[in-house]
């Protein structure tokens, strides 16, 4: 990517223990979830894509992938992710300031498969969990848009 380029660095949350008698918001994250979320942070860190700001659901599982990612960057701990929505996902990465140049968004399923598909015109056909995938955008982040974006890298567990 090129310097100065933003990149919006799209994570859906490491596996969660099943959520019998626990509240959905308070599913922790379990074995293979807190190995893949380590991983995942490690592979971030030795492609150059520690965000600048991260902004991260309020659930459980979310807080502790991110904890186990262990990047070192400014945090914004946002409501409306866990509520699932991609359009409110485009509204919050479009309040960017425009000195972040990485943006890691952590986020749930359906919503974060939908976002990069609508920034990229693509998506892989799964996005597992603890999958992400790297956008470069075309401008800056409150021009940000569907189709203002290029699917630049993915990664799952499995890579």
């Amino acid at each position: 990517m090129e310097v100065g380029t933003p990149a919006l660095v799209v994570l859906r949350h490491a596996k969660a223990v099943a959520g019998l008698g626990v509240a959905d918001i308070d599913r922790t994250l379990n074995d293979r979830g807190r190995r893949d979320a380590a991983a995942a942070g490690e592979w971030l860190r030795a492609n150059g894509l520690v965000p600048d700001l991260v902004l991260c659901s309020t659930a459980a599982r979310t807080r502790e992938t991110l904890a186990l990612l262990d990047v070192d960057a400014e945090v914004s701990f946002e409501s409306g992710i866990y509520d699932n929505d991609p359009r409110e996902l485009l509204e919050l990465v479009s309040r960017t300031p425009d000195e972040v140049g990485r943006l890691l968004l952590v986020g749930h399923n359906p919503s974060v498969h939908q976002l990069v598909y609508d920034l990229a015109g693509s998506a892989p056909a799964l996005f597992p969990t603890c999958a992400f995938a790297v956008i470069e955008l075309s401008g800056a982040w409150a021009d940000v848009h569907p189709g203002s974006g290029t699917l630049r890298a993915t990664h799952t567990p499995k890579d």
